[in-house]
C-alpha cells in the first residue's frame, strides 16, 4: 500500500489506514526503529515486560543477591516483619 509523507508542524508523518493498524495490532503507543534503511513500527511493549523471565534467569545463575548485603547497618525496622504496599 502506498502512502504520502505529509507535514505535521515541524515534523512529517504518514497516515496509516485503519485496516493496517488493526492487522498489526498497533494502538496508542509504538516503537519506531530503522533497520536496513527501512522504518519499522512495532507495538510498544508494556512497561516491565519480560522482567519475570529476566529475574528467573538471574536467580538460576545465582546473580540475584543484594549488592549492599552486609554493608549497611541493621536497624530494628529491618528485623521486624514488614512489606511493601
Amino acid at each position: 500500500m502506498r502512502s504520502k509523507i505529509v507535514p505535521i508542524g515541524n515534523s512529517r508523518g504518514i497516515r496509516i489506514p485503519k485496516v493496517l493498524l488493526e492487522h498489526a495490532h498497533l494502538r496508542d503507543s509504538v516503537d519506531i526503529d530503522v533497520e536496513d534503511g527501512a522504518l519499522v513500527v512495532r507495538c510498544a511493549d508494556k512497561p516491565r515486560a519480560g522482567w519475570d523471565a529476566a529475574f528467573a534467569r538471574m536467580a538460576a545463575a545465582g546473580d540475584d543477591a543484594l549488592l549492599d548485603a552486609g554493608r549497611l547497618p541493621h536497624t530494628k525496622f529491618d528485623e521486624s516483619e514488614w512489606e511493601w504496599k
